[in-house]
């Protein structure tokens, strides 16, 4: 039951440390309500993947917030961490790395031992004892048996784990030096996606979901507003540097008071590509086979 973030930029490095530190409901405000790990994962100037994570809430860890405000990248992964499986270590603190790529999960599944007889020598990959990392492990399997199609691998991933074990959520957002992919299913835990063209006063008008094996796209010119800027009854943020650039921002919650955050639907998978075209596809639209209901106390906001 944690909370993800993810971010594309398009082609140009930028700071995240608006989400992740600033606004109002960023990823360190929600660390109070998850706090058994946070950690950053993005992508250093020459492709490859940088993780910095502890075992401990963002909002205690002062290496998360150095690090929300210096790191630059086109691509972020975030995560808070409400723990449901695995101990409190380093290991098990997201946001994992396999095949350069990175990756986090929200929510939880269980019969690991069935997962680990499927996963054979990629079970190797997994470096703690946490359901998420297997859930990577596979992915990076079944994206390999795919032909490196990381959407292709992230859906045949969840399906398989859909009919197979029983499941509360395999929320996702996984990231390359330059592409972000992110599923919802199924329909207990929210997440999010914000489209901003470059200073939009207004976000264009959002993706949704198409058939399997058909693509959506959207666009639009730009606004007038001077910035990111979000106010609250207890503080008043802005960030120039992010405003000058569109993004795409893919959330548990909805971070800030924008109007153009849309919930993901149950089994849609959405991939943001380097021009920050956006393609959403309902990839699972059948329930699992053994839905796990949510455990009364979920200290989240899932609407």
């Amino acid at each position: 039951m944690c909370r993800l973030l993810g971010l594309n930029a398009g082609r140009h490095p930028v700071s995240a440390s608006f989400w992740l530190v600033e606004a109002p409901d960023s990823l360190e405000v929600q660390s109070h309500r998850n706090v058994d790990g946070s950690g950053i994962g993005f992508f250093d100037s020459s492709g490859a993947p940088v993780v910095d994570k502890q075992p401990e809430p963002a909002f205690a860890d002062e290496e998360f917030v150095r690090e929300a405000k210096q790191a630059r990248s086109v691509t972020f992964v975030a995560h808070v961490r409400y723990a449901t499986a695995g101990n409190r270590t380093v290991a098990n603190t997201h946001p994992f790395t396999m095949g350069g790529r990175i990756m986090a999960h929200n929510g939880g599944f269980g019969e690991l031992r069935r997962l680990d007889e499927q996963l054979g020598r990629y079970r190797e990959l997994v470096q703690g004892d946490t359901d998420s990392e297997r859930y990577f492990a596979l992915i990076t399997q079944q994206t390999d048996a795919h032909g490196g199609d990381v959407g292709a691998g992230i859906a045949a991933a969840a399906r398989w784990i859909g009919e197979r074990l029983p499941l509360s959520s395999l929320n996702t957002i996984v990231a390359t030096a330059g592409e972000l992919w992110a599923l919802r299913y199924p329909g207990q835990h929210a997440l999010h996606i914000l489209e901003r063209a470059a200073g939009a006063s207004s976000p264009p008008a959002p993706s949704t979901p198409a058939a399997a094996g058909t693509r959506a796209t959207t666009g639009s010119p730009p606004g007038t507003a001077t910035g990111l800027h979000a106010r609250s009854s207890t503080s008043s943020v802005h960030a120039p540097a992010l405003h000058t650039l569109p993004s795409v921002v893919v959330a548990s919650e909805r971070l800030d008071g924008e109007q153009g955050w849309r919930m993901l639907a149950s089994g849609e998978l959405v991939h943001v590509r380097p021009d920050l075209t956006v393609e959403s596809a309902m990839v699972i639209p059948e329930a699992p086979a053994h839905l796990v209901p949510l455990p009364p106390g979920n200290p989240n906001i899932d609407t």
